[in-house]
């Protein structure tokens, strides 16, 4: 699919579940192992392959209209090398319409770097005790 700085990108296999569970919960984001195993399937998790290893995933929730990024995480010491991006941008390229994302404010320069609208979450978030903030990055293709 594509290279960062140091990584390559490309679709998830069913031998990757493990390795993004680990840096999904290393992250600490919440994921099922049923839920990410079906994303597999269905093209919809990304990988970057760093020395021969797993060392960012990206799983999106994709309908015909949207793509939802639910979880993008990079192992620790490779954080700032633009593998986060380059798995961001590998899904916003493999979707038809707008790529969207709900994160925290800690991440938002991460997001508007990317190219992402910004705005505030609604207040019925799941996660009410943190600012939520929304992105959009309009007809990703």
């Amino acid at each position: 699919m594509g290279t960062s700085h140091d990584a390559d990108v490309r679709p998830a296999t069913g031998g990757d579940l493990v390795a993004v569970m680990r840096l999904l919960d290393a992250a600490v984001l919440e994921a099922d192992a049923a839920v990410v195993s079906d994303r597999i399937d269905e093209g919809a998790v990304l990988v970057a392959d760093g020395d021969g290893r797993v060392v960012g995933a990206l799983v999106l929730d994709a309908d015909a209209d949207t793509a939802h990024v639910d979880a993008v995480a990079v192992q620790t010491e490779r954080r700032g090398r633009g593998i986060g991006s380059a798995l961001v941008e590998a899904a916003a390229a493999s979707v038809d319409g707008d790529l969207t994302a709900e994160f925290d404010e800690r991440v938002r320069p991460f997001y508007e770097s990317l190219g992402f609208d910004v705005s505030a979450a609604d207040e019925n978030s799941e996660n009410s005790d943190r600012t939520r903030l929304r992105g959009r990055l309009r007809g990703s293709r």
